[in-house]
C-alpha cells in the first residue's frame, strides 16, 4: 500500500497528510515527519525534514544508510513520548500482556 500511495503522490503532486504509529512508515513514505507529544492535549514537539531521494520504494529505501541515521534522530525524540505515553498508563496493557 506504502509503494501505492507513493506513485499516487507522484503523479497528482497534491499535499497529503498520513497519520502512523510506525516510525519506519513515517521515513519511507514522507518528506517531513512530526512528533506529537503524548496525552490527550497532544501538540507538536518535533518536525524533522526527510531528505531522501524520490522516486522511493518502501522495501529497498529502509536499507539505506541515511534512512537509518534518520531514523536514529527522529526515534530520540519518539522515544521520550512513547515513555510519557506508558507512564500515563497508555500501552498499559501491551506492557502487561493482555489484548485490547
Amino acid at each position: 500500500m506504502g509503494n501505492l500511495l507513493l506513485d499516487l503522490w507522484s503523479r497528482h503532486r497534491k499535499a497529503l497528510i498520513f497519520v502512523t504509529h510506525d516510525l519506519e512508515e513515517a521515513i519511507a513514505l514522507s518528506d517531513r515527519v512530526v512528533v506529537m507529544s503524548a496525552g490527550p492535549a497532544a501538540g507538536i514537539v518535533a518536525d524533522y525534514r526527510v531528505s531522501l531521494p524520490r522516486p522511493r520504494d518502501i522495501a529497498e529505501i529502509r536499507l539505506e544508510k541515511a534512512f537509518h541515521e534518520i531514523h536514529r534522530d527522529i526515534w530520540a525524540s519518539l522515544r521520550v513520548e512513547v515513555q510519557k505515553a506508558y507512564a500515563m498508563g497508555e500501552g498499559k496493557e501491551l506492557l502487561e500482556g493482555a489484548t485490547p
